[in-house]
Parts: C-alpha cells; structure tokens; sequence
C-alpha cells in the first residue's frame, strides 16, 4: 500500500462579481469553508492556472462575464494506504465530491509518495 498526492480541478461558479480577485477570493473561501464544514479540512484549495493558448505561460483560471465568474480551483489531498493510482483517485473523489455536491471535478494528477526510510 502506497501514499498518494491527489490533484484535482473543480469548475466553480460565483455569481454578482465585478473583478477577478472578487472572484477568486470568494470560490477560494467558499469552497475551504463547504470543505471544513464536512470535516476536510486537510484538502489544499487554491485557484488553478491555465496555459495561455499563444504564449504558454499560465495564468489564474478565472472568466467574468455578464457579472459571473467561473473560476477553475485545484484541490489537492494526501490520501494513505492506497492499493494504487486508481484506488487513490477513487477515494479522493469519494471525500472530495461528497463535500462539494454538484461541483464538476476532474483528476489531474496522481503522485506516488515516496516513503521515508528513517
């Protein structure tokens, strides 16, 4: 059984918003607060990047139009003691999505922990 890292991206709506940090600041606090109210407060939530299609270089996922924003979040969860990369994803979603109901949710990637040999 091995530990896993667990990336995941949410597409998260946020309604009545002017600018982009509004947006960010508020999926951020909104989904961290839905998380811990289900007792996952070990799930790491930050706004994802984006590769811009010309250049590459990756930029906040956030859009704004008609004063709604969906902002892509990337979640990230240790997950222990899994048979492997499926199981772990498997799991994650299980704990992940049973906090956020009805939020879109993708894996990303999966990173094999590597043990401590103390």
């Amino acid at each position: 059984m091995s530990n896993y890292l667990v990336v995941m991206e949410a597409a998260w709506l946020v309604r009545d918003v002017d600018s982009i940090d509004d947006a960010i600041g508020v999926a951020v606090s909104t989904a961290g607060r839905r998380l811990n109210e289900k007792g996952k407060e070990y799930v790491e939530v930050d706004v994802g990047a984006t590769g811009c299609p010309a250049c590459g270089e990756p930029f906040e996922s956030a859009f704004i139009a008609a004063d709604t924003a969906l902002v892509g979040l990337a979640l990230e969860i240790d997950i222990f003691n899994a048979d492997s990369e499926e199981h772990a994803e498997r799991i994650a979603k299980s704990e992940i999505g049973g906090a956020l109901r009805d939020v879109p949710l993708d894996v990303v990637d999966v990173f094999e922990e590597q043990e401590d040999e103390d």
